[in-house]
């Protein structure tokens, strides 16, 4: 058996084993499988970027032509040098064409597997757990003192201290993705920039809202292009006692949830199956808003808006009493372009 406990994960991910060149990357937390899948790249070949080094294949390639991953994993690279082949496997099932390579491996090419969430009883993930010249790597939700360490990890890495009670509460606004865990504690170490130390407010400014059900009506109406319903609903915000701050840092984690979920739709899975996996999961009530906005919105273009909400957000900090009207501004300009086509 090749499957790998999860506590041992991150001990391969840091030395991979030469005797299995075929690594299957899996499970619920999908900014986790990213990282570990980026990781292994990193481990497996000189320039990642360098299209001879490092081939990606999706799972429509090879449930067409099962037979093509044990061609690329045998071809020689052009300018010599290491070479990995990198598969997505999505919702198609592959299991035929990663069996091929299982029975025909390459000491000279690393094969990545990025899955999802898959069942024990699952073709794939059976196949690798199974096989003695593959791994099979579980990537589970972080747990407390996964998320302390990566706390610790991050405010290390900027040069700041965090109050006791600041990091026990954004311990607690954290989990269930660990990409999307990462980027609200650096998007945190951003904001305080300056700083000694990361106090308790500046969490509650930057990563919790105590009124997110109230911000709720100003994002889905942003993203979903209804700009007249952006003003009605930023102004009872406002009134709810929700800063300028707080309503922008909303919209950037909306436009960070509604970017992975657009992902998993054009990977092979539904809407409504995208916004159910989502971390956390669509609220029943806003699924007509976010599933519109999922329609709309293609993966460039929600980067490029959450570019603008980074912009909008250091712009209102600079510029404190014009912090208001940065953000409605903002809101309705994504709310503009929403319904445009590029």
């Amino acid at each position: 058996m090749t499957a790998i406990k999860a506590a041992d994960v991150d001990r391969f991910i840091a030395r991979p084993d030469p005797a299995q060149p075929i690594v299957l990357v899996y499970g619920p937390d999908a900014g986790l499988v990213r990282e570990r899948v980026d990781a292994l790249v990193k481990a497996s070949v000189d320039d990642p970027a360098d299209p001879f080094a490092l081939a990606r294949l999706e799972a429509e390639d090879l449930s067409a032509n099962p037979s093509r991953l044990v061609e690329e994993a045998h071809t020689i690279p052009l300018f010599g040098g290491r070479r990995a082949v990198l598969v997505k496997a999505g919702a198609r099932n592959i299991a035929a064409a990663v069996e091929a390579v299982v029975n025909a491996p390459s000491p000279d090419c690393r094969v990545i597997i990025e899955a999802g969430d898959l069942r024990k009883s699952a073709p794939l993930r059976a196949l690798c757990e199974k096989a003695k010249v593959a791994a099979a790597l579980p990537c589970y939700a972080d747990s407390e003192r996964d998320l302390a360490r990566l706390i610790d990890d991050e405010m290390r890495a900027a040069k700041l201290e965090i109050a006791p009670d600041a990091r026990a509460t954004l311990l607690a606004l954290l989990g269930g993705d660990r990409l999307a865990s990462r980027n609200e504690i650096r998007k945190l170490a951003l904001y305080a920039q300056g700083k000694e130390a990361v106090a308790l407010a500046d969490v509650l400014a930057v990563v919790a809202d105590a009124s997110a059900l109230a911000l709720d009506g100003v994002i889905d109406a942003a993203f979903a292009g209804r700009p007249a319903e952006v003003d009605a609903e930023f102004s009872k915000a406002r009134a709810g006692g929700s800063s300028p701050a707080a309503i922008v840092s909303a919209a950037i984690r909306q436009v960070a949830s509604l970017h992975k979920m657009k992902l998993a739709v054009e990977a092979g899975d539904s809407v409504e199956w995208a916004m159910k996996r989502g971390a956390p999961p669509v609220h029943f009530t806003r699924e007509k808003a976010v599933g519109e906005a999922l329609r709309l919105w293609t993966p460039a273009r929600l980067l490029r808006a959450m570019a603008q909400l980074a912009e909008a957000s250091l712009d209102a900090r600079r510029n404190a009493p014009l912090a208001e009207a940065i953000a409605q501004r903002t809101l309705l300009s994504l709310a503009a372009n929403a319904r445009r086509k590029a």
